[in-house]
């Protein structure tokens, strides 16, 4: 696949290395040169320095034959006309656009990105995506990570074990014969410097994480299991009237009467603007590092701080001092990825990366065969994938047991109408089918050829 990635940014050069590594051919466009110098050097893609929306620029970068436009710079509105443009003059089959601003979003728009208007295949609102993963999160606050798949009916759940974990040192293969009725699979462990999809006879050890996939009605009952809390949050502050922090106090309020939500902001009239747009949450103007003003907010109380603001230091360090006041659970926002392995040292329960839900969402749409949906975890080593069996594909009519599912692929789910059922050896699956499962990274291709679309299907 020949693909352009406008944006040489943390999310542009992160997808771009990714698309490459996978045997795609990709050209990177920025302004910044020295961002387009660093990725050509490091990874196997092509750089053209030049704004994205030119005309002139995209047809340097290829836009006559390219199969996929990504345009993710920081300007929303080079993005927009990047697609537009490619569409217009290079007939580019697919485009996808990051778009910030929530006003573009606005429902009240819908058709601003329709093909008569901007022909933009794919919106991706990073604000957005954070807002939906923190609020899952919030529902089963033992995890560092959830993820819903087929409409809801199943959950993916990351959680760390520790040695108050129950089951640890036990065999995966006797907790399914311990509860033969739970429709739960452990599907991947991160442990140390290794990522791997488990067998049957491996064990949870203290420091794992994991990922669990299971019927979304079994995720209290498996966190139960593990010796972790299973109900959600009920006391909330958010530090951060930004956007997320907003999106985050408005779908409280709508979601659950019995909430109590506190939002600190720093800037005056944002706060004042942010409370004129809620009802029930209380806004509170002041810095959200001030252990004064966290002790008003009852922060002994809250049994989670989610620190949303711009600035990462400030979200590591609120979630730092709301820990140490007694809060029991903190989520910080962190941007810069260099961050990311000193959050736990310092004692913030979980971060959340804009960059995975970005990723994940452009991977979706790359990804050949019926692939329905999809989330890169573990900092990209593994993926968790949602697709639909057809007639075509060899895992159908014949026992799992038979189809020769290659090691680093675990099956974990398979929805069938409206009910999940958990795999075994001796499963039949059939045409529609939907299918959930782990691969590692390196497997990704192999499920791509399980589920892929053949000629003759047409």
């Amino acid at each position: 696949m020949k693909v352009i990635v406008c944006g040489a940014g943390q999310v542009g050069g992160g997808i771009a290395r990714r698309l490459a590594a996978e045997g795609n051919d990709v050209t990177v466009i920025d302004v910044a040169a020295d961002l387009v110098r660093h990725l050509s050097e490091t990874a196997d893609v092509r750089g053209v320095v030049g704004h994205g929306s030119h005309p002139d620029v995209l047809e340097k970068g290829g836009a006559a034959n390219a199969d996929l436009l990504i345009a993710v710079t920081h300007a929303d509105e080079v993005n927009m006309i990047a697609c537009e443009v490619s569409r217009a003059l290079f007939n580019v089959p697919l485009r996808i656009a990051r778009v910030r601003a929530q006003s573009y979003l606005n429902p009240a728009w819908q058709d601003l990105f329709s093909g008569k208007n901007l022909p933009i295949d794919v919106i991706i609102s990073p604000e957005i995506e954070v807002g939906r993963s923190i609020m899952r999160r919030l529902d089963v606050p033992a995890a560092f990570d959830v993820l819903s798949f087929a409409d809801g009916k199943v959950r993916v759940v990351g959680v760390r074990i520790d040695e108050t974990c129950p089951v640890i040192n036990t065999p995966l293969r006797q907790l399914t014969e311990l509860f033969p009725d739970l429709s739960t699979v452990v599907s991947g462990i991160s442990r140390g410097d290794r990522t791997f999809v488990p067998k049957g006879s491996d064990q949870l050890l203290p420091g794992d994480d994991i990922y669990f996939v299971c019927d979304a009605r079994h995720v209290e009952r498996t966190l139960d299991i593990f010796g972790m809390q299973a109900h959600g949050a009920r006391r909330v502050i958010i530090v951060g009237g930004g956007n997320i922090g907003l999106y985050l106090a408005q779908e409280m309020e709508a979601r659950n009467a019995a909430l109590k939500v506190k939002l600190i902001e720093h800037n005056k009239a944002r706060a004042e603007k942010v409370a004129d747009f809620l009802n029930r949450t209380v806004v509170l103007h002041g810095d959200g590092l001030d252990e004064d003003l966290l002790r008003e907010a009852n922060v002994a109380e809250a049994e989670t701080v989610v620190a949303v603001t711009n600035d990462d230091e400030v979200n590591i360090l609120a979630s730092v001092i709301a820990k140490k006041a007694g809060a029991r659970r903190t989520l910080a926002l962190i941007n810069n990825p260099t961050y990311a392995p000193l959050v736990r040292s310092l004692g913030v329960d979980a971060f959340i990366d804009p960059r995975a839900a970005t990723v994940s969402t452009i991977l979706q749409h790359v990804r050949r065969g019926r692939i329905r949906r999809l989330y890169s975890v573990f900092d990209g080593k593994a993926e968790v994938i949602e697709a639909e069996a057809l007639e075509t594909s060899p895992l159908i009519e014949k026992p799992l047991r038979e189809a020769r599912i290659p090691g680093g692929i675990v099956i974990a789910a398979i929805i069938r109408g409206d009910k999940v059922h958990k795999p075994h050896g001796g499963f039949v699956m059939e045409e529609g089918d939907r299918v959930v499962l782990f691969a590692s990274a390196n497997m990704v291709r192999k499920v791509e050829q399980m589920f892929r679309v053949s000629l003759e299907y047409f």
